[in-house]
């Protein structure tokens, strides 16, 4: 099983890797995990599952059991990040409305075959830094360069 694998540093920046990780099936959310049976150039390295998603995007709750979907009344947080509809004419603002919860579908908290993305925390360092072992992901964007209008 193919995952794609976000390796998120205390900095912010992160680092992605698609793996054919089966050490993650059957692991939940919260758990730790060391980075060589994940890959061998991550050896040294711990880390912390933090987040997933599934193939049609639902992505894993901690409150949720097993590997099954399940239908949660959320409130903003993990899951729910979407504003209510406004009609007419009033003015929309900026500010999430007080007490609204939304039913949407989440998945298990357990990694199984019908997840795709793995979200990943370094709990413990290697001996490498990560932007030495992703040496491709460590450029800096460029921004694209504008022709000039004759």
């Amino acid at each position: 099983m193919v995952f794609k694998i976000n390796i998120a540093e205390k900095t912010g920046k992160t680092f992605k890797l698609e793996a054919e990780a089966e050490v993650l099936l059957g692991k939940s959310l919260k758990e730790t995990i060391p980075g060589n049976e994940i890959s061998p150039d991550l050896a040294g390295y711990e880390f912390e599952i933090t987040g997933a998603s599934d193939k049609t995007g639902f992505t894993s709750h901690e409150d949720v059991e097993g590997v099954g979907l399940k239908r949660l009344l959320l409130g903003y947080g993990k899951g729910m990040k979407q504003k209510p509809r406004r009609e007419g004419k009033k003015k929309i603002s900026n500010k999430k409305p007080e007490g609204l919860r939304l039913r949407k579908t989440v998945r298990g908290k357990v990694i199984s075959a019908d997840i795709v993305q793995v979200n990943l925390k370094i709990k413990k360092e290697g001996a490498k830094k990560l932007s030495e072992i992703f040496p491709e992901q460590n450029q800096p964007k460029q921004a694209p360069k504008k022709e000039a209008a004759k």
